[in-house]
């Protein structure tokens, strides 16, 4: 039997601050696929997580450039489309989710409006029709309709980010990509929004990128982690073995996790020679 296609292919992606020779390198070659599963890209402030994301979402900001051997969706050559297929693709069959909502919604316009023009972009359905599937949505993000005549600034955290949610899905993507998509959110709410992500992408069978610093979080929500260290992959791992690596950089991550244990004391830090030093 055949083996699936990925969903997404990823094959030497660099981003690199300008197109002169004196241009810096921010990521490097960066190789990985997503097929129908849960892999995260994880690594700390600085890595190149969140500018691999824009770059393969077409999003990156002048002066930044990408390049790269292959760089494909589905059967989509991402390299190759201009503003108009960027449009017909985002929002449809390749979705992202930020970090903070306040930045994907409009703050002028009710979340019925904006939920409801996501699907008017994107097909061709009835005021009714509409109207059923922007509700059975809601359902399945844990939301009523009471919040639609709502504005984004009336919305908490949580509900903002599950509004969000409810938008990116609306028109039945087979990719979603989160960055970072619970940081912004307090730590009670945490775990429910992202066990909410997972069992979404799940059960409609779809594939997720999800951009993390949280080691903790990937290794119980993902099938697969991506450990990036100044904007190159060095480990590659099954998210439940992250704990387990016997590379130092993931293994220094792993010990730099917070928690009431480590409060108040100094943590281990990791040398250029790959060598993890312990405080004392």
């Amino acid at each position: 039997m055949t083996a699936p296609s990925p969903l997404l292919v990823v094959r030497e992606l660099s981003v690199r601050n300008g197109s002169s020779a004196a241009a810096r390198t921010i990521v490097d070659r960066l190789s990985f696929s997503v097929h129908a599963e849960r892999v995260a890209l994880v690594g700390e402030s600085g890595s190149g997580k969140s500018l691999t994301t824009r770059a393969i979402m077409g999003l990156l900001p002048a002066p930044l450039m990408a390049s790269a051997a292959e760089l494909r969706f589905d059967a989509t050559n991402l390299l190759e489309l201009g503003p108009r297929d960027w449009a017909v693709l985002r929002g449809s069959r390749l979705a992202l989710v930020l970090q903070d909502p306040r930045h994907a919604l409009n703050p002028v316009q009710s979340v019925g409006h904006q939920l409801d023009e996501m699907v008017r972009l994107h097909g061709a359905y009835s005021r009714a029709e509409r109207r059923e599937r922007i509700e059975a949505m809601l359902q399945a993000v844990g939301l009523t309709v009471r919040v639609l005549g709502l504005l984004p600034q009336q919305l908490s955290g949580g509900i903002g980010q599950r509004v969000v949610l409810a938008m990116m899905l609306l028109n039945g993507p087979q990719l979603l990509i989160a960055d970072e998509p619970t940081s912004a959110l307090d730590v009670a709410l945490r775990d429910q929004v992202l066990e909410l992500i997972c069992e979404l992408v799940s059960t409609r069978g779809m594939g997720l990128l999800l951009i993390s610093h949280d080691l903790q979080q990937v290794a119980r929500y993902c099938d697969r982690a991506l450990v990036m260290y100044s904007g190159r992959i060095v480990d590659e791992c099954a998210a439940a073995a992250l704990p387990h690596s016997t590379h130092p950089y993931t293994r220094a991550l792993w010990s730099c996790r917070p928690s009431g244990r480590t409060y108040g004391t100094e943590l281990p830090v990791l040398d250029p020679n790959w060598q993890i030093e312990e405080p004392g």
